[in-house]
């Protein structure tokens, strides 16, 4: 920039940010955003595996969640720091794709910062870092598929042995409680699963519904082959059982619709509205009428049913349940094989679905509808009891983890061992692999054998055991060839074969670990500039709720 006469002008700040952004930039970025990322798989640290310690998170309005599950504990603890943000979506991501293995996740995502931290020490740029990483991430998903498993997805007693390794690390995670869950989780899975082309099989969690109630205990939870609607029967003349049961599913209200727009109707005489009531009346009994007429004994509706309709149905002996929610509807077409019918008129015979016994039971201090023996049920659902809402809604956590590790090994039916086995047979192949490199690279493959050697660690700390001692033991064990050797939390002492304890993981899951942890990591690494726009001013905000409130009067 230069003066009229030509001569340079120097001085004149340059403002290119709003005022108040505040802007870091290199290295202190880079180290403030793993510093955010390492805190947050600190958090989560504790909680990792059988011997995994409960965390309680309290809101803002003052709710109370105690768990160890990973994805819960990060949803729930409102990070604000946005490198932490990053690992929270890496937990909800493991947590939507495999549905467990969510703490180990953030654990490894954290710990591959921490190494990578100690390479940035050594002037080694973040690129260089990342290219290794991403070549030890693809060698150790090849070297996870030769050290699987193969296993029939169907097979029952396999199934039990996932779903207790899910289970083993949870509140639930002893005697026999966790046998009882197991083994509805199972029995729920082998029903709704569908057969693939491929011999794999589909199981959509969705499919088994869990309803919790509060009362007795968590051995009393029971499974029913069809659904538990926590709704009452609408009228009281109405059967509160009907057994051989016809089930209409309705989109659509039994009640006269109101018009669209806004209308008046001018009556003049009592006999006006007599006619005018009677016309209502009368549409409601063709409804009902219509409804008899395809024989059907159960009516299940998504929308209001009118109390002249309640009547009609009640003269019928047609027992009735409203405003029960869509995906319940869609889960009854599924377990009945009904069909969800939006218009009465088009209502026919084969859209009826069909269940043993339609039964309204009191549980606890309420009262709900159990459809039940359903011919060939596609959902199923589980009825959690618990002590109090706590333990219930951490018992439900735990049937979704277990249902989900059931899911992945019928989607992809291998396993590999548990307790930190495959974390160090890993560890041990990605070292020899990283001999084929030279320099930085090399580096950077050991370093992500070291970060995957923390799992071993943290489970040995939990045990009781030397971590250091104990991922000794475990190389030494493994370079003699002993595959499965791994700790043994519960009894504190380092296995050797994980597969004689039945401590087993679906190699997806731990696939998964690897991808989402190591893609978190490289993100964060590759940010090298945080630009944070400043704050709303409290002041204009004061204003401005101010000028809201004379607004509102």
């Amino acid at each position: 920039m230069s003066a009229p006469g030509g001569a340079p002008v120097y001085g004149i700040p340059v403002l290119i940010l709003k005022e108040g952004t505040q802007r870091t930039t290199g290295r202190d970025a880079l180290r403030a955003n793993i510093m955010a990322a390492r805190i947050l798989a600190e958090v989560l640290r504790t909680s990792l595996g059988p011997r995994g310690l409960d965390k309680m998170l309290v809101d803002s309005f003052g709710d109370i969640t105690v768990t160890n599950d990973g994805a819960t504990i990060v949803k729930e603890m409102e990070v604000q720091h946005p490198a932490a943000k990053l690992l929270v979506e890496v937990a909800k991501a493991q947590d939507a794709e495999v549905g467990d293995g969510t703490t180990t996740a953030v654990v490894l995502a954290g710990t591959l910062l921490e190494k990578a931290e100690a390479l940035l020490d050594q002037n080694i740029h973040p690129t260089i870092i990342i290219e290794g990483y991403k070549k030890a991430l693809a060698k150790a998903l090849e070297e996870i598929d030769k050290a699987a498993i193969k296993v029939d997805p169907k097979d029952k007693e396999i199934l039990s042995k996932i779903a207790r390794s899910a289970l083993v690390s949870k509140h639930i995670g002893s005697g026999p409680t966790m046998n009882r869950i197991t083994e509805l989780c199972v029995e729920a899975a082998l029903t709704v699963a569908e057969p693939q082309p491929d011999g794999t099989y589909k199981l959509d969690v969705g499919d088994v519904k869990i309803e919790k109630k509060k009362g007795e205990s968590l051995l009393d939870t029971i499974l029913v082959k069809g659904i538990v609607l926590d709704k009452e029967v609408v009228h009281p003349g109405m059967p509160k059982r009907v057994e051989k049961a016809k089930i209409v599913l309705l989109d659509c209200p039994l009640e006269v619709e109101k018009p669209e727009i806004t209308a008046k109707i001018n009556i003049t005489s009592p006999e006006q509205i007599k006619r005018f009531l009677e016309e209502e009346t009368k549409l409601l009994k063709e409804m009902v009428d219509k409804i008899a007429s395809v024989g059907a004994n159960v009516v299940i509706c998504q929308k209001g049913i009118d109390d002249v309709a309640q009547h009609f149905l009640a003269k019928k002996g047609i027992l009735a349940v409203r405003r029960v929610k869509r995906s319940d509807m869609e889960k009854l077409e599924k377990a009945t094989g009904g069909k969800i019918v939006s218009s009465i008129r088009d209502l026919t015979e084969k859209d009826l679905g069909y269940a043993e016994l339609v039964e309204e039971r009191k549980v606890g201090t309420d009262k709900m509808v159990f459809i039940e023996g359903c011919k060939n049920p596609r959902s199923v659902t589980i009825l959690l009891r618990g002590a109090n809402d706590m333990e219930l809604d951490e018992a439900e956590r735990s049937v979704h983890d277990a249902l989900s590790a059931i899911r992945n090994i019928m989607k992809e039916p291998k396993i590999v061992s548990g307790g930190g086995a495959i974390e160090i047979e890993l560890a041990m192949r990605l070292r020899e692999y990283s001999k084929q490199f030279k320099g930085k690279e090399q580096m950077a493959i050991e370093k992500f054998a070291e970060a995957l050697e923390e799992i071993p660690m943290i489970l040995a700390e939990t045990a009781g055991l030397d971590p250091m001692d104990a991922v000794v033991k475990l190389r030494t064990l493994h370079s003699k060839g002993h595959l499965h050797a791994g700790v043994n939390v519960l009894e504190g002492k380092i296995e050797e074969d994980m597969t004689k304890l039945n401590v087993l993981d679906p190699a997806l899951v731990k696939k998964q670990v690897l991808k989402s942890a190591t893609e978190a990591a490289t993100a964060i690494l590759k940010i090298d500039d945080i630009i944070a726009a400043a704050p709303p001013k409290k002041e204009k905000k004061k204003k401005e709720e101010e000028e809201f409130e004379k607004f509102k009067y």
